[in-house]
């Protein structure tokens, strides 16, 4: 990434196809019909809470990406991506329940890699190798922008939560 950015400056889409990670979000986003704003944080921000500070917003107003280790009620483990309000917990007693889910429990970083291609602090609602069985919180609905990992820990992107719903095909549900 270019050295002469400032924190927060929109980052030029020449230097985002450096990435991997952020130019597969930005590909998937584009046949969406979306081109967000994606912005450049100087440091890594690997929680809801460094992202929010980074961006001058509050924690509740990101879109933290959580990967689950899900088993399914006929034994299958399966990835389950729930789209959070970084304002809050997940209860995933709550979400076992609402999806009929036979247990949930936090991914390792293995599982997050291979399961979504990215690393925690980058994971990214879309661009995933295969798709993922997605949740997204009602209560980003409160807000007109929220934002987004873009595929790597030092990359955002702004957008709605009709958006989150519409390009992840995931399902809304209060989650806390």
């Amino acid at each position: 990434m270019s050295a002469d950015l400032t924190p927060g400056q929109d980052l030029p889409a020449r230097d985002l196809s450096d990435h991997p990670g952020v130019a597969r979000v930005l590909e998937v986003l584009a046949l969406h019909r979306l081109t967000p704003t994606v912005r450049y944080l100087p440091d890594a921000v690997r929680t809801a809470k460094a992202a929010a500070a980074a961006l001058g917003i509050t924690p509740a107003e990101i879109a933290n990406s959580l990967l689950f280790r899900a088993r399914t009620l006929d034994g299958r483990t399966i990835p389950l991506l729930i789209l959070a309000s970084g304002g809050h917990r997940v209860d995933t007693e709550r979400v076992q329940a609402l999806t009929g889910l036979a247990r949930i429990e936090r991914a390792d970083p293995e599982f997050v890699r291979s399961t979504t291609g990215f690393t925690i602090g980058g994971v990214a609602p879309v661009g995933h190798p295969a798709p993922i069985r997605t949740i997204v919180d009602v209560s980003l609905n409160r807000y007109d922008t929220v934002w987004a990992a873009a595929g790597h820990s030092h990359s955002v992107f702004a957008t709605t939560y009709e958006e989150l719903v519409r390009i992840t095909g995931g399902q809304p549900m209060e989650v806390s």
